[in-house]
């Protein structure tokens, strides 16, 4: 008997439909065994064709793992320049395990599958508590096979840890609503304030939502229940602030750069080009997001009422985003003019506010907008979906009178237009398996059929009706999800299942990125092909490989628009030229070095703190992961960053504690972002001999400053 079932006390509807009590039936802990176990398979098979996959976080980690300094500040490199742009909780997770475990695909990215599956089992476990194990078992499932989620818990981006703990807030929250418990509402704000920790202010779109239902739905005084919920916000400040109190109290010279800020402060970072900028496209030093009212741009789309429903983002979040909003209206009726405390409402209110509150906020910023955030909506679809399905089948069945129509047809309804919306989104990838278009509409209009039918019939006649629908409203999202689970997935955006017509979809790496690690990439991401060599070229004597060349690297000097992308590619994204001085990395992706660029980075590296220097933070992740040495990343991850300036950098070279600077990489120059990498690149070339290593520029710096001897 599972006993968190027997304390679970009755909650009536408007409709009379009561809500069950009891021992769980005996096919409960199976079904949710399976699920867990198809979960695991669709999570962990073949996770290892995906490499570093985010290299930036994969770099980070292998850092933290080397370095405990570096772990605590979530450093790029073990000798702690400048930290991500993110705040460090999801790379502690990947650097223990590589620390245990070695540095390997594997290590990094099995942690995020392991929280996909805890995600699904808390998922079912939140939902069954006040709906029953078969309303828990469909949210989870929902969840599981939502391809943007089988996306990021196979990916090592901070969602995975995000969605979590999450998730477990929810939980908490569901427990402290039962008894006003102040233990269970202060833990639901400690993990809120640990996904504060995971991805900033992203974690806190919930957070009123939690404490209005908690201030509706709990069985106490109204004066206890709003000094309950302020406890429950000290918490979230505790947990979140003693990291950020940590940064901010820590003189600069004591610790790394604060990445993604332009005035080394974790503030600056939380408010501005992780915070309010995301919303109003303002990001100083970043690559540019919306921009205003209307979104555009290369990493935003277009702002509105149907983002998400739109070709970028529909195929990953949106199967059953219909049948979510539907079943929740429906809901909602049921629960009627139902006591202030009603459980069936206030699960609804919660879930419901989650997805409305957050899938507006996604649907309206305009700043940078990735299409894998919406992975942060499938939580609450899932569970939508499992509490309305089973309220409005409970209606079905003991409902009276109009009630019981009104359920079917609801159901029923709720059903074709999921059926039509996965075709609808099946048509946007038409050749591929085109089949599937057809067999969803058929086994839809068996499924409305059977359903209509479904409410003469007897109860064990009815199952096979739901069973149905529940299979063809699966199949397009699960058909998504095993693609992109077959498929390796690189870069800084990757995007779930095949390519979109009309989209930016990749199969592989995202909009900009590639399936292969070894890919330029895409728009943003790569530099010239190996082995390009420069016109008058000369050789140099000592470096297997290499050539002479005498002319600056990308971005010394001039219009920073002449090389905005810092990899030899003159003007805007759609110029394709290819600079062989460019480094081999790029904005939003990494390469593997060949065995002669390993060769001359490891060359001595003992006697430097870094072996290398480059500009950006995905272009010295490459080097860095083969090598295992630290790789200075110039202006952190767009290359925009006052990290190091070129006094800093001048004194380090002057120091011997930087062997080589590459050429290429970053995105400098943009939405007011810092000139010091560019001015870097400039005082390099002007002072240091160029030599080229399999179509890589690089300067030898270890004759110290302005070309002298060390």
């Amino acid at each position: 008997m599972d006993r968190t079932e027997t304390r679970t006390t009755p909650s009536t509807t408007a409709s009379g439909t009561d809500l069950p009590t009891g021992s769980a039936p005996a096919w409960a802990r199976p079904a949710l065994v399976l699920l867990l176990l198809v979960t695991g398979l669709l999570y962990l098979w073949g996770l290892g064709a995906s490499g570093w996959a985010n290299s930036y976080y994969a770099a980070a980690a292998q850092a933290g793992s080397q370095d405990w300094t570096a772990f605590f500040y979530g450093s790029s490199d073990a000798a702690n320049s400048i930290t991500v742009d993110k705040t460090p909780a999801s790379l502690w997770l990947m650097a223990l395990s590589v620390r245990l475990f070695g540095l390997n695909s594997w290590a990094l990215l099995v942690p995020q599958a392991l929280c996909g599956v805890a995600t699904v089992g808390l998922l079912y476990a939140t939902v069954r508590r006040w709906y029953g194990p078969a309303a828990g078992l469909l949210a989870g499932a929902v969840l599981a096979l939502t391809p943007v989620a089988t996306l990021m818990f196979r990916f090592n981006n901070p969602d995975a840890l995000l969605v979590l703990l999450l998730v477990a807030a929810a939980y908490a929250t569901v427990r402290a609503v039962e008894t006003a418990s102040t233990r269970w509402l202060v833990l639901a704000g400690v993990l809120v304030g640990f996904g504060f920790l995971t991805k900033m202010l992203q974690a806190f779109l919930v957070l009123p939502v939690f404490a209005a239902v908690y201030l509706l739905a709990a069985p106490a005084t109204p004066g206890r229940r709003i000094r309950q919920v302020l406890l429950a916000g000290l918490g979230v400040v505790v947990a979140a602030g003693w990291w950020v109190a940590v940064v901010e109290l820590v003189p600069d010279s004591a610790r790394p750069y604060v990445g993604g800020s332009q005035s080394n402060s974790v503030l600056e970072l939380t408010l501005g080009y992780n915070g309010l900028g995301r919303l109003t496209g303002t990001e100083v030093g970043s690559v540019g997001g919306g921009g205003g009212p209307g979104g555009g741009g290369p990493f935003a789309g277009q702002t509105g009422l149907l983002r998400m429903f739109g070709t970028q983002v529909g195929g990953q979040i949106s199967w059953l985003l219909p049948a979510a909003l539907i079943l929740l209206v429906a809901g909602l009726v049921l629960a009627g003019r139902a006591a202030r405390t009603d459980r069936v409402r206030a699960g609804l209110l919660l879930w419901g506010g989650w997805l409305l509150v957050t899938a507006g906020i996604f649907s309206y910023m305009s700043g940078i907008f990735h299409e894998y955030y919406t992975v942060a909506l499938a939580p609450a679809v899932g569970a939508l979906v499992g509490i309305g399905t089973t309220l409005l089948w409970r209606a079905r069945t003991h409902a009276r009178g109009w009630w019981r129509l009104a359920a079917t047809l609801t159901l029923t309804g709720t059903v074709a237009v999921t059926v039509v919306w996965s075709v609808t989104l099946l048509e946007r990838t038409p050749d591929w398996f085109p089949w599937l278009r057809g067999a969803v509409l058929v086994g839809g209009l068996v499924a409305v059929s059977a359903l209509l039918l479904a409410h003469r019939l007897a109860r064990r006649a009815a199952v096979p009706a739901l069973l149905v629908s529940a299979v063809v409203a699966l199949a397009g999202p699960a058909a998504y999800a095993t693609q992109t689970a077959a498929t390796p997935h690189t870069g800084a955006i990757p995007t779930a299942g095949p390519d979109v017509r009309g989209g930016f979809g990749s199969g592989g790496g995202g909009r900009f990125g590639g399936p292969d690690p070894n890919r330029a990439g895409g728009r943003f991401a790569g530099g010239g092909p190996p082995g390009a060599g420069r016109a008058g070229a000369t050789g140099t004597p000592g470096l297997p490989g290499t050539d002479r060349a005498d002319a600056r690297p990308p971005g010394a000097g001039g219009d920073p628009a002449a090389d905005r992308f810092g990899d030899g590619r003159p003007g805007g994204p759609e110029t394709a030229g290819a600079n062989p001085g460019a480094g081999m990395g790029g904005l939003l992706d990494s390469r593997t070095p060949s065995a002669a660029l390993r060769d001359v980075l490891e060359r001595d590296s003992d006697d430097y703190t870094w072996i290398a220097a480059t500009v950006g933070s995905n272009n010295a992740s490459g080097y860095q992961l083969a090598t295992g040495s630290p790789v200075m990343a110039v202006g952190g991850f767009n290359g925009s960053d006052p990290s190091p300036t070129l006094e800093q950098f001048q004194r380090y070279v002057a120091d011997g504690r930087i062997h080589w600077f590459i050429g290429g990489g970053g995105f400098r120059g943009t939405n007011g972002g810092s000139s010091a990498s560019s001015e870097i690149a400039t005082w390099v070339a002007a002072n240091f001999p160029a030599q080229t290593v399999d179509g890589v520029t690089f300067y030898d710096l270890s004759s110290g400053q302005q070309g002298g001897p060390r």
